[in-house]
């Protein structure tokens, strides 16, 4: 739990900076600020003191961006910088978040956060952004995946993973995926035109109107479904989506989401669509992110499947 904490916030934040920490618990009557900096949070008997607050009750966040050197303070006019854009996915989770991973106006999220069942935080590492720019841009963020639109201010905090989410009993471990080590500028995300749809998840697309991901989609199904190779197909697709951040990841992911929908059409249970993902990239990834990243695509296409009949 200690050690997933630090990750993090060394992740999110260079040596020297002032972070923000807030423990907010259900029986105090407000929550609890602590303003210091990065190194201090991350000395052992600091996280040993906010573990010791979690499992107490207290949930457990940090302000998405650093703060000015000296600050008393997280309000607005103490925000040192820009450092991340953020989005918070409250409803219709898992869909959400596999719509935004494979989008062409968003850049790969740096990280997304699995803050409780079904319910996620997606952040991009950035530069180049004012307060302003920010705040437009997460507002755009919002309407065209779904997220929560009360959340688009720079001193907004987020939720730390390895301590526990306590509005829920049980309590919920806070998980967390790294997808992207880039930091990406206002060029890089595409979102003018601020009504975009969901496509391809909540919403049917007007005939000669997919994205470039969903015409890759339906070409990987159809390749699929004929017998291709998982292996060479992945390749492929990576060889021919060079536009995308990450290509490889990108392929991977595509071609096992759609493996794994296949297979549970077929009536596979899903835990051996889930030993059928690690076999398949076990020799590619460590063994401990490639089990979870397989029971992570089966439980989507699964909750994929499933709301596609309900609708």
């Amino acid at each position: 739990m200690s050690q997933t904490a630090k990750d993090f916030l060394t992740h999110c934040f260079a040596a020297g900076e002032t972070i923000a920490l807030l423990l907010r618990s259900e029986s105090a009557d407000r929550p609890a600020q602590r303003i210091v900096r990065l190194e201090q949070a991350l000395a052992p008997a600091y996280i040993r003191w906010l573990a010791h607050e979690n499992h107490a009750g207290a949930n457990v966040y940090v302000a998405a961006n650093p703060l000015r050197s000296g600050s008393r303070r997280r309000t607005k006019e103490c925000i040192a910088s820009v450092r991340h854009l953020y989005i918070d996915i409250d409803f219709d989770g898992d869909a959400r978040v596999a719509a935004l991973r494979a989008s062409d106006v968003v850049p790969s999220p740096t990280v997304v956060l699995a803050t409780s069942p079904g319910k996620y935080q997606a952040l991009w590492r950035v530069d180049g952004f004012d307060f302003e720019r920010q705040e437009t841009t997460l507002k755009q963020l919002s309407i065209a995946f779904g997220g929560d639109r009360a959340c688009t201010d720079c001193n907004r905090v987020l939720r730390i993973p390895g301590f526990l989410n306590q509005k829920y009993s049980p309590a919920h471990l806070v998980t967390v995926e790294y997808l992207s080590d880039s930091v990406w500028n206002p060029g890089d995300f595409h979102l003018h035109n601020a009504a975009l749809p969901l496509r391809g998840i909540s919403r049917p697309m007007q005939p000669g109107k997919h994205t470039h991901s969903e015409q890759d989609w339906v070409w990987v199904l159809d390749e699929l479904a004929h017998g291709k190779d998982a292996v060479k197909l992945t390749h492929t697709l990576a060889s021919h989506r060079a536009d995308k951040p990450n290509p490889l990841y990108y392929a991977q992911r595509t071609v096992d989401m759609a493996s794994a929908r296949l297979w549970l059409l077929e009536g596979a249970p899903i835990d051996d669509v889930i030993t059928m993902l690690e076999l398949r990239r076990r020799s590619e990834m460590p063994a401990t992110l490639c089990s979870a990243r397989a029971r992570e695509i089966a439980t989507t296409a699964n909750r994929m499947i499933a709301r596609s009949k309900i609708a």
